[in-house]
């Protein structure tokens, strides 16, 4: 008897001839074709890191787990796999000024190190707000240990974002006021430190890993770290190219509600000094200001060396070819050098602090720079955060770190899904000391819409 040109019921081996080829096509699709491309935002000096996953279904908790953008809970409803809880824990720490011990015991009772100060996998975002450098004698130890940390965090799903202050970029200038002798004998000569500072290990990762300033979305709907606003191109493309010219249509980016949903401004902005309602440069943030410090730095880094100051008494100043925007960017209203949130009468405040995060796609501004000794300040209900309490023996001041805890739940709910869907999210801000916490805030709301990626 012939066999049938179409067999109603293939045995089980036949079907594993079916399959198989199609996998070994996906795969070899993957090594040389098509790739589904998750481009980050995490912008630094010189880099765009590129995050390539293979043409497979992909999980979206498993996708930002991997790429430490926080935690997706267990499934609420098996039949509809993606509605899951949201959860992500950010800590941020302000000025630490050249002393390691301090800074050490902080990360620990804030959860961000074990007591061997290694990362402990129970924070998803670690932010240091910039000055870690002058007023004490650790800043080698202190910079080591930082990027240990970053490469430890990514080793585990999390991710330190960095911010240099105006002390380190003092340092490049040439303005070492706050360099105490004791701390150029850790470098062993004034040319040893210029060196590391600027083309050395140290001035490398300055380059590579630090900004001037961070926006970072609570919920991964909104993209990675540094995802700029208002919004120029999708930060996640399923595309056939790597080019990653594509950018959104303005329709397109009205219907994400990337510049003005109900998610479009659930974000947060670090920065060392402030984010003046006046500067010029806030737009696209944190995207302008960035490239602004970057190529500020690089011309510092590249110049040769001016003597420091005041061992010299001729301040170097800056580079000749500084620009209009890298010198305002460095002035007193600029983002290292701003106080106006620590100093401005309550009213004034509030009312300019509304205009800046409607500008920057933010809902808080976190800084450090301005020193109050005895608690983290925060104002207008929690939407302007300073978080410099003096960490470091040179002030005295209390220890501390700032901690945010974020949570996106599902609301189940048959009659309304999809679009409809309705979830609650929930966002706890608390100071955090040795021997207590405070509570800053403890928002929570509704919100309505389809916050997954199919």
């Amino acid at each position: 008897m012939a066999p049938s040109p179409t067999p109603s019921n293939p045995p089980k081996y036949s079907r594993i001839w079916i399959v198989l080829p199609l996998l070994c096509g996906l795969y070899y699709t993957h090594l040389y074709g098509s790739h589904l491309q998750i481009y980050s935002a995490f912008q630094h000096a010189y880099t765009e890191h590129i995050v390539h996953l293979p043409f497979f279904s992909v999980p979206w908790d498993l996708l930002t787990e991997q790429v430490g953008l926080g935690k997706s809970q267990p499934h609420l409803n098996l039949e509809e796999s993606t509605l899951k809880a949201f959860s992500r824990r950010i800590v941020c720490v302000g000025d630490l000024h050249g002393d390691y011990p301090n800074a050490l015991r902080v990360l620990n009772f804030s959860g961000v190190t074990d007591e061997e100060g290694k990362w402990s996998g129970n924070v998803d975002f670690f932010v240091q707000t910039g000055d870690i450098i002058d007023r004490g004698d650790d800043t080698i130890k202190l910079f080591t240990w930082m990027d240990k940390l970053r490469d430890q965090a990514l080793a585990n799903g999390g991710v330190v974002l960095s911010n240099l202050g105006n002390h380190e970029y003092m340092n490049a200038i040439g303005d070492w006021r706050y360099v105490y002798p004791s701390e150029i004998k850790t470098f062993g000569t004034i040319e040893a430190r210029q060196r590391i500072l600027s083309s050395g290990r140290i001035g490398r990762s300055w380059a590579n890993n630090y900004t001037v300033t961070t926006r970072l979305p609570l919920h991964p709907y909104l993209g990675p770290p540094n995802t700029p606003y208002p919004p120029v191109r999708s930060q996640v493309h399923f595309e056939q190219d790597m080019d990653g010219k594509e950018e959104l249509e303005p329709s397109h980016i009205r219907e994400l509600g990337l510049e003005d949903g109900p998610m479009s401004h659930a974000a947060l902005s670090f920065v060392h000094g402030g984010l003046s309602p006046t500067y010029g440069a806030l737009v696209p943030f944190p995207e302008k200001i960035n490239e602004i410090g970057s190529s500020f730095l690089r011309k510092l880094q590249r110049r040769e060396q001016p003597p420091p100051y005041p061992m010299n008494p001729h301040y170097p100043g800056l580079p000749e070819s500084t620009t209009t925007e890298e010198r305002e960017l460095y002035e007193a209203n600029g983002p290292l050098w701003y106080r106006g949130w620590a100093y401005d009468p309550e009213e004034k405040a509030c009312a300019d602090v509304e205009e800046v995060l409607k500008k920057t796609g933010t809902r808080r501004m976190i800084m450090g720079h301005t020193p109050h000794f005895h608690n983290i300040v925060a104002r207008c209900n929690g939407k302007i955060v300073i978080v410099d309490t003096g960490i470091s023996h040179a002030y005295g001041g209390v220890l501390s770190a700032l901690s945010i805890e974020y949570t996106f739940t599902p609301i189940p709910d048959p009659e309304n899904t999809g679009e409809k869907q309705r979830w609650t999210e929930r966002e706890v801000v608390k100071a955090l000391y040795e021997e207590f916490q405070d509570v800053i805030a403890d928002d929570q709301r509704e919100v309505v819409g389809r916050f997954t990626i199919d």
